[in-house]
């Protein structure tokens, strides 16, 4: 089991990254919400990584924080929920938006990911509010539904805003980045994307 890689990024087009360790590439996935806070190409990166051996390949998957390793996991005990769907999820919602969509059975918030149907977005608040337990209540140690202290970025908030408003996620990747360099509040991010799109 590979649990983490320590190493520099030599290419990444998202949602692909290839990060070399000791001479050897690994090619990962990562979801939108990683993507967002990797340096630039050349750069040393530290992922934690969930390895995926199926009869036709062998897939890693790499991730910011261990929130959100800890859900892709768990989303990847629900039937019907692979890698792909797992991926989509954390790059069109935080964690912390996911865990309050379970507590409040919010299935319109689910389907507004991309790839999400209503029968998949059903059975995720089904299958996940029991995994989904605060700390201390034992259970299947899935993820806290304690929100954790760091509230996720804005850049993370901006993409998820965009694709609740019907963007694809390469579109709003692109956006954002014409958005330009800088610290921005959420808000800013999703007006300067908006009005780039516009422009277009």
């Amino acid at each position: 089991m590979i649990g983490s890689l320590r190493g520099r990024i030599s290419s990444k087009t998202p949602p692909q990254l290839t990060v070399e360790v000791g001479g050897v590439g690994y090619e990962l996935e990562a979801p939108m919400s990683t993507f967002f806070h990797l340096p630039a190409v050349g750069q040393d990166v530290r992922l934690l990584t969930h390895f995926v051996v199926r009869e036709d390949a062998q897939l890693l998957y790499g991730f910011a924080t261990e929130d959100e390793r800890r859900l892709f996991r768990s989303l990847l005990k629900v039937s019907g929920i692979g890698p792909k769907i797992g991926l989509a999820l954390l790059s069109g919602i935080s964690v912390e938006a996911f865990i309050l969509c379970v507590q409040n059975q919010d299935v319109a918030a689910l389907v507004r990911v991309p790839g999400i149907g209503r029968k998949t977005a059903e059975r995720l608040l089904v299958e996940m509010r029991d995994r989904l337990k605060p700390s201390g209540e034992g259970g299947d140690s899935g993820v806290s539904a304690v929100v954790p202290g760091t509230s996720p970025s804005p850049e993370a908030e901006a993409f998820g805003a965009l694709v609740a408003l019907g963007y694809r996620p390469g579109e709003a990747t692109r956006l954002l980045k014409a958005a330009g360099p800088g610290t921005h509040s959420t808000e800013e991010l999703i007006r300067r994307a908006l009005q780039s799109a516009a422009r277009e």
